[in-house]
């Protein structure tokens, strides 16, 4: 069974997130689109709430959340408990988000990142394990 990327966004990010959905069903992963699918406007919180809550609910163990900016959906998703989401500019930043941070939410700004670097922070981020060790106790202490 393939792995499981949940994934949400606002209006500002839709076309991004629609992009980089094909991007994972070519790879083979199952993706829970969480939507929004259209330019009017909708909150940010709610589609990062609702990601963090599908993550907090077994539906998937990795996220992408796109927005404008990248920021407010990323602090709606970070309020929950266990969800990790790292705002993320190059590939650099999603390889050690992950590496050192155990993230499990990617998070992105269409107006922002364009989607070659997008695509290269996602594969990061989807590539990329966690090292554990020293980073294991920091990240406990969040």
């Amino acid at each position: 069974m393939a792995e499981t990327i949940v994934m949400a966004a606002d209006h500002a990010g839709y076309i991004l997130k629609n992009a980089l959905k094909d991007v994972l069903i070519e790879k083979g992963y199952e993706v829970l689109d969480l939507g929004t699918n259209g330019p009017d406007s909708v909150d940010y919180p709610d589609f990062g709430h609702a990601l963090a809550n599908a993550l907090e609910d077994g539906k998937a163990t990795k996220g992408v959340l796109v927005c404008g900016s990248g920021i407010g959906i990323s602090i709606a998703a970070n309020r929950h408990a266990g969800v990790r989401a790292a705002l993320c500019s190059n590939g650099l930043m999603a390889r050690l988000a992950r590496q050192h941070n155990d993230a499990n939410v990617l998070a992105l700004g269409e107006r922002l990142t364009g989607i070659e670097v997008a695509k290269d922070c996602l594969h990061e981020f989807l590539t990329t394990e966690f090292e554990g060790g020293r980073h294991q106790n920091r990240v406990s202490k969040i």
